[in-house]
Protein backbone atom coordinates (compact mmCIF):
# COMPACT_ATOMS: atom_id res chain seq x y z
CA UNK A 1 0.00 0.00 0.00
CA UNK A 2 1.08 3.52 -0.75
CA UNK A 3 1.03 5.76 2.54
CA UNK A 4 1.09 9.59 2.85
CA UNK A 5 5.26 10.18 3.80
CA UNK A 6 4.95 12.79 6.85
CA UNK A 7 7.82 15.54 7.60
CA UNK A 8 8.20 15.91 11.08
CA UNK A 9 5.78 18.32 11.64
CA UNK A 10 2.87 16.09 11.31
CA UNK A 11 4.62 13.14 12.44
CA UNK A 12 1.67 12.83 15.09
CA UNK A 13 -0.70 12.23 12.29
CA UNK A 14 -1.75 8.71 11.74
CA UNK A 15 0.58 6.83 8.48
CA UNK A 16 -2.77 5.71 6.21
CA UNK A 17 -3.41 5.04 2.93
CA UNK A 18 -3.62 8.16 0.54
CA UNK A 19 -7.10 7.38 -0.47
CA UNK A 20 -8.30 7.28 3.70
CA UNK A 21 -7.54 10.53 4.03
CA UNK A 22 -9.19 12.30 0.24
CA UNK A 23 -12.15 9.80 1.56
CA UNK A 24 -12.27 11.33 5.12
CA UNK A 25 -11.80 15.05 3.46
CA UNK A 26 -14.36 14.49 1.44
CA UNK A 27 -16.44 12.86 4.38
CA UNK A 28 -15.93 16.43 6.21
CA UNK A 29 -17.28 18.59 3.13
CA UNK A 30 -20.78 16.66 2.87
CA UNK A 31 -21.08 16.30 6.83
CA UNK A 32 -21.00 20.15 6.43
CA UNK A 33 -23.83 19.86 4.00
CA UNK A 34 -25.13 17.50 6.72
CA UNK A 35 -25.16 19.72 9.48
CA UNK A 36 -26.87 22.54 7.46
CA UNK A 37 -29.94 19.68 6.99
CA UNK A 38 -30.49 17.61 9.81
CA UNK A 39 -30.39 20.57 12.15
CA UNK A 40 -32.33 23.19 10.72
CA UNK A 41 -35.10 20.77 8.58
CA UNK A 42 -37.21 20.58 11.50
CA UNK A 43 -37.63 24.77 11.93
CA UNK A 44 -37.81 25.02 8.54
CA UNK A 45 -40.84 22.44 8.02
CA UNK A 46 -42.72 23.62 10.92
CA UNK A 47 -42.29 27.24 10.92
CA UNK A 48 -41.74 28.17 7.10
CA UNK A 49 -44.15 25.98 5.54
CA UNK A 50 -46.55 25.51 8.49
CA UNK A 51 -46.36 21.14 8.74
CA UNK A 52 -47.33 20.14 12.48
CA UNK A 53 -44.53 18.95 14.69
CA UNK A 54 -46.16 15.71 14.52
CA UNK A 55 -46.16 15.31 10.62
CA UNK A 56 -42.57 16.67 10.67
CA UNK A 57 -41.75 14.10 13.25
CA UNK A 58 -43.37 11.38 11.37
CA UNK A 59 -41.90 12.28 8.09
CA UNK A 60 -38.48 12.35 9.56
CA UNK A 61 -39.05 9.29 12.00
CA UNK A 62 -40.21 7.50 9.02
CA UNK A 63 -36.73 7.64 6.89
CA UNK A 64 -35.29 5.00 9.10
CA UNK A 65 -36.89 2.47 7.05
CA UNK A 66 -34.93 3.80 4.12
CA UNK A 67 -32.32 3.54 6.10
CA UNK A 68 -32.35 0.04 7.12
CA UNK A 69 -32.78 -1.25 3.65
CA UNK A 70 -30.03 1.03 2.12
CA UNK A 71 -27.42 -0.35 4.54
CA UNK A 72 -28.86 -4.15 3.89
CA UNK A 73 -28.23 -3.35 0.08
CA UNK A 74 -25.33 -1.70 0.56
CA UNK A 75 -23.30 -4.55 1.86
CA UNK A 76 -24.42 -6.61 -0.92
CA UNK A 77 -23.63 -4.24 -3.34
CA UNK A 78 -19.96 -3.60 -1.93
CA UNK A 79 -19.25 -7.24 -1.62
CA UNK A 80 -20.33 -7.67 -5.32
CA UNK A 81 -17.04 -7.98 -8.02
CA UNK A 82 -19.42 -7.04 -10.62
CA UNK A 83 -19.99 -3.91 -8.08
CA UNK A 84 -17.89 -3.06 -5.43
CA UNK A 85 -17.21 -0.27 -2.71
CA UNK A 86 -16.79 2.27 -5.39
CA UNK A 87 -20.13 2.26 -7.65
CA UNK A 88 -21.85 2.05 -3.99
CA UNK A 89 -19.99 4.89 -2.61
CA UNK A 90 -20.86 7.08 -6.14
CA UNK A 91 -24.45 5.92 -5.89
CA UNK A 92 -24.64 6.46 -2.18
CA UNK A 93 -23.64 10.36 -2.70
CA UNK A 94 -25.50 10.32 -6.16
CA UNK A 95 -29.20 9.81 -4.27
CA UNK A 96 -28.23 11.70 -1.25
CA UNK A 97 -27.89 14.73 -3.51
CA UNK A 98 -31.07 13.89 -5.39
CA UNK A 99 -32.83 13.44 -1.47
CA UNK A 100 -31.43 17.08 -0.75
CA UNK A 101 -32.96 19.11 -3.89
CA UNK A 102 -36.15 17.15 -3.23
CA UNK A 103 -35.89 18.74 0.14
CA UNK A 104 -35.05 22.41 -1.53
CA UNK A 105 -38.51 22.47 -3.26
CA UNK A 106 -40.77 20.72 -0.54
CA UNK A 107 -43.67 22.17 0.23
CA UNK A 108 -45.75 19.63 1.69
CA UNK A 109 -45.91 16.44 3.47
CA UNK A 110 -45.54 14.34 0.53
CA UNK A 111 -42.24 15.99 -0.92
CA UNK A 112 -40.88 16.39 2.64
CA UNK A 113 -41.20 12.41 3.18
CA UNK A 114 -39.73 11.35 -0.39
CA UNK A 115 -36.75 14.08 -0.25
CA UNK A 116 -35.95 12.59 3.54
CA UNK A 117 -36.63 8.93 2.27
CA UNK A 118 -34.31 9.55 -0.44
CA UNK A 119 -31.69 11.00 2.14
CA UNK A 120 -31.39 8.05 4.41
CA UNK A 121 -31.45 5.81 1.91
CA UNK A 122 -28.22 7.07 0.65
CA UNK A 123 -26.56 7.36 4.29
CA UNK A 124 -27.91 3.86 4.57
CA UNK A 125 -25.88 3.20 1.17
CA UNK A 126 -22.78 4.92 2.64
CA UNK A 127 -21.83 3.43 5.95
CA UNK A 128 -21.62 -0.22 5.40
CA UNK A 129 -19.28 0.58 2.19
CA UNK A 130 -17.17 3.25 3.14
CA UNK A 131 -16.24 1.30 6.41
CA UNK A 132 -15.92 -1.67 3.92
CA UNK A 133 -13.52 0.36 1.54
CA UNK A 134 -11.03 1.08 4.87
CA UNK A 135 -10.70 -2.18 5.69
CA UNK A 136 -9.27 -2.96 2.78
CA UNK A 137 -7.23 -0.28 2.57
CA UNK A 138 -5.39 -0.62 6.17
CA UNK A 139 -3.79 -3.31 8.07
CA UNK A 140 -4.47 -4.57 11.75
CA UNK A 141 -2.32 -2.08 13.05
CA UNK A 142 -3.64 1.02 11.78
CA UNK A 143 -7.46 0.13 11.05
CA UNK A 144 -8.60 1.75 14.77
CA UNK A 145 -7.00 4.88 13.67
CA UNK A 146 -8.27 5.37 10.25
CA UNK A 147 -12.42 4.34 11.85
CA UNK A 148 -11.25 7.03 13.94
CA UNK A 149 -10.09 9.57 11.24
CA UNK A 150 -13.87 9.05 9.40
CA UNK A 151 -15.81 9.08 12.36
CA UNK A 152 -13.71 12.53 13.42
CA UNK A 153 -14.15 13.96 9.40
CA UNK A 154 -17.94 13.14 9.68
CA UNK A 155 -18.51 14.99 13.53
CA UNK A 156 -16.43 18.20 12.35
CA UNK A 157 -18.26 18.47 9.70
CA UNK A 158 -21.68 17.98 11.95
CA UNK A 159 -20.34 20.80 13.89
CA UNK A 160 -19.09 23.09 11.36
CA UNK A 161 -22.59 22.68 9.41
CA UNK A 162 -24.70 23.82 12.53
CA UNK A 163 -22.14 27.07 12.91
CA UNK A 164 -22.50 27.80 9.19
CA UNK A 165 -26.07 26.85 8.88
CA UNK A 166 -26.62 29.29 11.79
CA UNK A 167 -24.27 31.99 10.19
CA UNK A 168 -26.41 31.37 6.48
CA UNK A 169 -29.77 31.57 8.15
CA UNK A 170 -29.14 34.89 10.35
CA UNK A 171 -27.77 36.19 7.29
CA UNK A 172 -30.22 35.65 4.39
CA UNK A 173 -33.25 33.66 6.36
CA UNK A 174 -33.19 31.58 3.38
CA UNK A 175 -33.69 27.90 4.63
CA UNK A 176 -34.00 26.17 1.28
CA UNK A 177 -30.66 27.50 0.29
CA UNK A 178 -28.89 25.00 2.95
CA UNK A 179 -30.21 22.20 1.73
CA UNK A 180 -29.27 23.18 -2.22
CA UNK A 181 -25.77 23.48 -0.60
CA UNK A 182 -26.17 20.21 1.33
CA UNK A 183 -26.97 18.53 -2.61
CA UNK A 184 -24.18 20.30 -3.99
CA UNK A 185 -21.48 18.87 -1.16
CA UNK A 186 -22.61 15.76 -1.86
CA UNK A 187 -21.93 16.22 -5.60
CA UNK A 188 -18.84 17.37 -5.08
CA UNK A 189 -18.39 14.42 -2.78
CA UNK A 190 -19.30 12.01 -5.94
CA UNK A 191 -16.58 13.78 -8.21
CA UNK A 192 -13.99 13.63 -5.36
CA UNK A 193 -14.73 9.46 -5.31
CA UNK A 194 -15.26 9.17 -9.04
CA UNK A 195 -11.54 10.67 -9.53
CA UNK A 196 -9.82 9.90 -6.27
CA UNK A 197 -11.23 6.57 -4.93
CA UNK A 198 -10.12 3.36 -6.44
CA UNK A 199 -12.17 0.26 -6.23
CA UNK A 200 -10.37 -1.97 -3.73
CA UNK A 201 -12.68 -5.26 -3.26
CA UNK A 202 -10.97 -8.12 -4.82
CA UNK A 203 -11.84 -8.88 -8.26
CA UNK A 204 -10.74 -12.42 -8.57
CA UNK A 205 -13.26 -13.96 -6.44
CA UNK A 206 -14.58 -17.83 -7.68
CA UNK A 207 -17.95 -16.33 -9.01
CA UNK A 208 -18.83 -19.78 -8.77
CA UNK A 209 -17.95 -20.10 -4.98
CA UNK A 210 -19.12 -16.48 -4.06
CA UNK A 211 -22.03 -16.75 -1.52
CA UNK A 212 -24.96 -15.07 -3.54
CA UNK A 213 -26.54 -12.32 -1.73
CA UNK A 214 -29.01 -13.83 0.56
CA UNK A 215 -25.97 -16.57 1.25
CA UNK A 216 -23.86 -14.27 2.16
CA UNK A 217 -26.41 -12.73 5.01
CA UNK A 218 -27.60 -16.40 6.34
CA UNK A 219 -23.21 -16.77 6.82
CA UNK A 220 -23.57 -13.87 8.55
CA UNK A 221 -26.00 -14.30 10.56
CA UNK A 222 -25.23 -17.85 11.67
CA UNK A 223 -21.82 -16.80 12.53
CA UNK A 224 -22.09 -17.10 16.65
CA UNK A 225 -19.24 -14.44 16.96
CA UNK A 226 -21.09 -12.05 15.27
CA UNK A 227 -24.79 -12.51 16.64
CA UNK A 228 -22.80 -12.15 20.46
CA UNK A 229 -21.07 -9.03 19.51
CA UNK A 230 -24.40 -7.41 17.90
CA UNK A 231 -25.85 -8.03 21.04
CA UNK A 232 -23.40 -5.37 22.83
CA UNK A 233 -23.63 -3.42 19.95
CA UNK A 234 -27.06 -2.30 20.13
CA UNK A 235 -26.42 -1.57 23.51
CA UNK A 236 -23.72 0.81 22.39
CA UNK A 237 -25.34 2.60 19.85
CA UNK A 238 -28.09 3.19 22.38
CA UNK A 239 -25.80 4.69 24.91
CA UNK A 240 -25.00 7.13 22.39
CA UNK A 241 -29.09 7.79 21.65
CA UNK A 242 -29.09 8.61 24.73
CA UNK A 243 -27.26 11.29 24.30
CA UNK A 244 -28.74 13.34 21.82
CA UNK A 245 -32.13 12.84 22.88
CA UNK A 246 -33.10 12.00 26.27
CA UNK A 247 -30.29 14.33 27.95
CA UNK A 248 -31.67 17.22 26.32
CA UNK A 249 -34.58 16.94 28.00
CA UNK A 250 -33.61 15.97 31.57
CA UNK A 251 -30.95 18.85 31.77
CA UNK A 252 -34.32 20.70 30.35
CA UNK A 253 -37.21 19.56 33.59
CA UNK A 254 -34.97 17.86 36.12
CA UNK A 255 -32.25 19.44 36.83
CA UNK A 256 -32.44 22.68 39.34
CA UNK A 257 -29.98 24.23 40.89
CA UNK A 258 -31.73 25.70 44.06
CA UNK A 259 -33.07 28.45 42.56
CA UNK A 260 -34.54 27.62 38.68
CA UNK A 261 -35.55 24.56 37.21
CA UNK A 262 -33.74 23.37 34.88
CA UNK A 263 -30.53 24.41 32.50
CA UNK A 264 -30.79 27.22 30.02
CA UNK A 265 -30.71 26.53 26.14
CA UNK A 266 -27.99 28.59 25.97
CA UNK A 267 -26.52 26.44 28.77
CA UNK A 268 -27.39 23.00 27.33
CA UNK A 269 -25.94 24.42 24.02
CA UNK A 270 -22.67 24.77 25.79
CA UNK A 271 -22.65 21.47 27.24
CA UNK A 272 -23.08 19.58 24.25
CA UNK A 273 -20.45 21.67 22.49
CA UNK A 274 -18.03 20.93 25.08
CA UNK A 275 -19.28 16.85 24.68
CA UNK A 276 -18.30 17.17 20.81
CA UNK A 277 -15.46 19.68 21.49
CA UNK A 278 -13.79 16.66 23.81
CA UNK A 279 -15.22 13.81 21.07
CA UNK A 280 -13.11 15.67 18.28
CA UNK A 281 -10.12 16.46 20.07
CA UNK A 282 -9.84 12.84 21.67
CA UNK A 283 -11.23 10.64 18.80
CA UNK A 284 -7.66 10.34 17.40
CA UNK A 285 -5.19 9.54 20.79
CA UNK A 286 -7.69 7.36 22.22
CA UNK A 287 -7.59 5.07 19.01
CA UNK A 288 -3.92 4.98 19.11
CA UNK A 289 -3.64 4.71 22.79
CA UNK A 290 -5.65 1.12 22.97
CA UNK A 291 -4.75 -0.13 20.28
CA UNK A 292 -2.02 -2.09 21.84
CA UNK A 293 -5.20 -4.09 23.87
CA UNK A 294 -7.64 -6.25 21.94
CA UNK A 295 -10.70 -5.22 20.63
CA UNK A 296 -12.87 -6.53 23.43
CA UNK A 297 -10.94 -5.27 26.46
CA UNK A 298 -11.16 -1.54 24.42
CA UNK A 299 -14.32 -2.27 24.29
CA UNK A 300 -14.92 -3.06 27.81
CA UNK A 301 -12.92 0.06 28.95
CA UNK A 302 -15.82 1.71 26.84
CA UNK A 303 -18.40 0.44 28.36
CA UNK A 304 -16.90 1.59 31.91
CA UNK A 305 -16.66 4.81 30.73
CA UNK A 306 -20.28 4.82 29.78
CA UNK A 307 -21.61 3.32 33.34
CA UNK A 308 -19.54 6.22 34.95
CA UNK A 309 -20.49 9.19 32.51
CA UNK A 310 -24.32 8.00 33.14
CA UNK A 311 -24.26 7.98 36.77
CA UNK A 312 -22.54 11.35 36.69
CA UNK A 313 -25.36 12.79 34.27
CA UNK A 314 -27.72 11.23 36.82
CA UNK A 315 -26.05 13.69 39.95
CA UNK A 316 -26.88 16.27 37.87
CA UNK A 317 -30.78 16.26 38.76
CA UNK A 318 -30.18 14.08 42.05
CA UNK A 319 -28.23 16.16 43.54
CA UNK A 320 -28.96 20.38 43.91
CA UNK A 321 -25.29 21.23 44.85
CA UNK A 322 -23.10 22.04 41.35
CA UNK A 323 -25.03 20.49 39.03
CA UNK A 324 -23.30 22.12 36.07
CA UNK A 325 -20.13 21.03 37.26
CA UNK A 326 -21.51 16.81 37.34
CA UNK A 327 -22.81 17.52 33.70
CA UNK A 328 -19.49 19.00 32.53
CA UNK A 329 -17.99 15.82 34.08
CA UNK A 330 -20.69 13.74 32.73
CA UNK A 331 -20.46 14.13 29.22
CA UNK A 332 -16.84 14.65 29.50
CA UNK A 333 -16.52 11.06 30.31
CA UNK A 334 -19.29 9.86 27.77
CA UNK A 335 -16.97 11.99 25.27
CA UNK A 336 -14.24 9.45 26.13
CA UNK A 337 -16.59 6.25 26.01
CA UNK A 338 -18.06 7.12 22.56
CA UNK A 339 -14.31 8.04 20.74
CA UNK A 340 -13.09 4.38 22.61
CA UNK A 341 -16.41 2.53 21.75
CA UNK A 342 -16.59 3.47 17.35
CA UNK A 343 -13.29 2.78 15.95
CA UNK A 344 -12.66 -0.64 17.76
CA UNK A 345 -16.36 -1.88 17.30
CA UNK A 346 -15.94 -1.50 13.20
CA UNK A 347 -12.09 -2.94 13.60
CA UNK A 348 -13.70 -5.91 15.18
CA UNK A 349 -16.40 -6.84 12.50
CA UNK A 350 -13.90 -6.78 10.18
CA UNK A 351 -11.50 -9.42 11.72
CA UNK A 352 -15.11 -11.13 12.67
CA UNK A 353 -15.48 -11.77 8.63
CA UNK A 354 -14.46 -13.26 5.73
CA UNK A 355 -13.09 -10.88 2.68
CA UNK A 356 -15.25 -11.97 0.62
CA UNK A 357 -17.97 -10.89 3.02
CA UNK A 358 -17.16 -7.74 4.57
CA UNK A 359 -19.60 -5.42 3.32
CA UNK A 360 -22.18 -7.90 4.28
CA UNK A 361 -20.92 -7.91 8.16
CA UNK A 362 -20.20 -4.54 8.15
CA UNK A 363 -23.95 -3.76 7.05
CA UNK A 364 -24.96 -5.83 9.93
CA UNK A 365 -22.35 -3.30 12.36
CA UNK A 366 -24.50 -1.00 10.79
CA UNK A 367 -27.98 -1.78 11.38
CA UNK A 368 -27.25 -2.56 14.90
CA UNK A 369 -27.56 1.62 15.25
CA UNK A 370 -30.61 1.29 13.10
CA UNK A 371 -32.13 -0.69 16.29
CA UNK A 372 -30.66 1.22 18.87
CA UNK A 373 -31.65 4.15 18.16
CA UNK A 374 -34.99 2.67 17.43
CA UNK A 375 -34.92 1.48 21.19
CA UNK A 376 -33.45 3.89 22.63
CA UNK A 377 -35.81 7.37 22.06
CA UNK A 378 -38.82 5.49 22.96
CA UNK A 379 -37.20 3.99 26.01
CA UNK A 380 -36.01 7.81 27.29
CA UNK A 381 -39.08 9.02 26.69
CA UNK A 382 -40.63 6.68 28.31
CA UNK A 383 -38.76 6.97 31.48
CA UNK A 384 -38.59 10.38 31.09
CA UNK A 385 -42.82 10.66 31.67
CA UNK A 386 -42.86 9.05 34.95
CA UNK A 387 -42.59 10.91 38.07
CA UNK A 388 -39.33 11.20 40.09
CA UNK A 389 -37.19 9.26 41.28
CA UNK A 390 -38.58 6.68 38.72
CA UNK A 391 -37.37 9.19 35.83
CA UNK A 392 -34.10 9.88 37.83
CA UNK A 393 -33.52 5.72 37.54
CA UNK A 394 -33.29 6.14 33.39
CA UNK A 395 -29.32 6.83 34.09
CA UNK A 396 -28.89 4.15 37.15
CA UNK A 397 -30.58 1.65 34.58
CA UNK A 398 -28.12 2.61 32.15
CA UNK A 399 -25.40 2.49 33.79
CA UNK A 400 -26.74 -0.84 35.51
CA UNK A 401 -26.74 -2.72 31.87
CA UNK A 402 -22.98 -1.78 31.75
CA UNK A 403 -22.42 -4.37 33.38
CA UNK A 404 -24.49 -6.90 30.93
CA UNK A 405 -22.34 -5.05 27.90
CA UNK A 406 -19.16 -6.44 30.14
CA UNK A 407 -20.06 -9.94 30.61
CA UNK A 408 -21.10 -10.01 26.91
CA UNK A 409 -17.74 -8.88 25.65
CA UNK A 410 -15.93 -11.35 28.27
CA UNK A 411 -17.48 -13.83 26.72
CA UNK A 412 -17.02 -12.98 23.07
CA UNK A 413 -13.31 -12.61 24.04
CA UNK A 414 -13.28 -16.22 25.23
CA UNK A 415 -15.31 -17.26 22.16
CA UNK A 416 -12.99 -15.73 19.81
CA UNK A 417 -9.94 -17.20 21.23
CA UNK A 418 -11.31 -20.88 21.14
CA UNK A 419 -12.50 -20.02 17.42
Amino acid sequence: MKFLQRDKLFSWLPNLNRQVWILGAGRLLSGIGSGFTLFYAPIFFTEEVGLTKTAVGIALGSASISGVLGRFLSGSLADSPAWGRRRTLLLSALVCAVGCFALATADNLSSLLIGNLLLWFGGGLYWPATEALIADLTNNENRQEAYALNRLADSVGLQLGVVLGGLLISLTSNYRGLFIIDGVSYLVFFGVIWVAIKESSRKNFDESTKPSMLEGWGLALRDRGLLIFALVNVLFTMYICQIQTSMPLYFKDFVSDGTAKGFSTEIITGLFTWHLFLTILFQLPVARFLGRFSHTNSLIFSAFLWGGGFLLIGLTGTLNNLPLLWAILGLAVLAMATVSYTPFASSLVVDLAPESLRGVYLSVNSLCWAIGYFIGPPLGGFMLDLPRPLADGLWLGLALSVGVAVVILKYLGWFLKRR
